[in-house]
């Protein structure tokens, strides 16, 4: 089995930033693709960033040039580096790990951005 926790949300102002973090831990050979994802009220799940393993990533449109995704293979771990922070930012957001053979989902963390 696979697990994957998710931290480092939490309510920040306009402008500010957040990191979060995802590790994956339990029987893993090989972990593919890593992702973040969001969904705000009323709207449709998005992909927010993606990376390979190489470090080759891609971006929403809305978040270039505020967000980073980066992973760290050794550790198993996805992060999500959010700067410039937007009231539209405000989501769920959630990471994917794909692994031989199968997909996991975090169990989502809440980003909220207001004065």
């Amino acid at each position: 089995q696979v697990q994957l926790v998710e931290s480092g949300g939490g309510l920040v102002q306009p402008g500010g930033s957040l990191r979060l973090s995802c590790v994956a831990s339990g029987i893993i050979f090989s972990i593919h693709g890593m992702g973040w994802y969001r969904q705000a009220p009323g709207n449709q799940r998005e992909l927010v960033a993606a990376i390979t393993r190489g470090g080759s990533a891609n971006y929403l449109d809305s978040v270039k040039g505020r967000f980073t995704i980066s992973r760290d293979n050794a550790k198993n771990t996805v992060y999500l580096q959010m700067n410039s922070l937007k009231p539209e930012d405000t989501a769920v957001y959630y990471c994917k790990v794909r692994v031989t053979g199968d997909e996991y989902w975090g169990q989502g963390t809440q980003v909220t951005v207001s004065s």
